[in-house]
Order: structure tokens, then sequence, then C-alpha cells
């Protein structure tokens, strides 16, 4: 059988960030908890995972009910087994990232953005998978000299990330 294509968009509040990855093993779900209440804890979060055998479930977690309730529901339209999706408020994916990544279970991760989201998934007689992500928009130029400056800039307006 020919695996269909099919884009998804991703629907998330403004103001939100996500984090879309693979991974492997039911215990993620508990693990990226841990990781969120660590590593950003001021954070608000939801957290959905999709089982890919056994039982098949979306399992979720989080601190924010909206946000786990917005997860699963992204998930559900991915329809692709072992895929995760985290959404995050008042933290940045820069402050969780390399923790996901480290995450033992994590085997891939697709996207951290903040930008409309669109996942591409080839959908097979077995189930679907993520094949990657279309994520904002295409570029409109390359920066001159004065842009440039104004990307430093806002780079150190942002507190924490430059000096």
């Amino acid at each position: 059988m020919e695996p269909k294509i099919e884009v998804v968009n991703l629907e998330f509040p403004e103001n939100t960030n996500i984090i879309l990855g693979h991974s492997h093993f039911i215990k993620t779900i508990e693990d990226m908890y841990e990781i969120m209440v660590t590593t950003a804890p001021n954070a608000l979060f939801g957290i959905a995972f999709s089982e890919a055998s056994a039982d098949r479930l979306i399992r979720t977690e989080g601190n924010d009910p909206g946000l786990i309730t917005i997860a699963a529901d992204n998930l559900r339209k991915v329809a692709c087994g072992h895929s995760f999706l985290i959404l995050l408020k008042k933290a940045y994916p820069i402050n969780v990232l390399n923790a996901v990544k480290n995450c033992q279970e994590v085997c891939r991760i697709y996207c951290a953005t903040a930008n409309p989201t669109q996942v591409v998934v080839a959908r097979t007689e077995q189930g679907g998978a993520v094949l990657g992500v279309v994520d904002g928009y295409p570029p409109l130029g390359t920066e001159n000299d004065d842009q440039r400056k104004a990307r430093r800039a806002f780079l150190r307006e942002i507190v924490g990330y430059k000096f």
C-alpha cells in the first residue's frame, strides 16, 4: 500500500511554545513532567504522549488543565504512535530543550517553536509516521546591517539570554 501524505495543522494559543518529538516508552510522560517542573518551575505546561502499543492511549500530564487538553487534542489529530507534544507558557523551549533531548526515552525532536506549525504525516495500514514539520513561514530576504544590530539589541533585552 502506498502511504497517504497528510498535513495536520497544530492549534495552540498565542504566546504558547510547543515541543514536538518522538519517544519510545510509556514512562516518557512522567519523565517529561519531572523535567518540566525541575527545569522551568514557574512554567505552565501540558504534555501529551501517544502510546504505540498495548492500550494505545494518549497519556497526559501537566500543571495547566487547558494546555493539557490542547496537547491531547493536537496529538489526537496527528495520530502517530510514540509522539509527544509539550505546550509551554511562562518559559521558552530554550529553557527546557536540552533536558528534554537528554531524556532517555526521547528519540527525536521535530520542532520547538511558537510559530504556526504543520505536521507532515504519512499514513499506512499500520498507522501514522511524522515525516517532518513546517515551522512558520519561508524567509523574505537576508538581514542588513541595521536588522543585524536590531537582532543583537533584542537578544540583550530578553532577560537572562545575553549580557
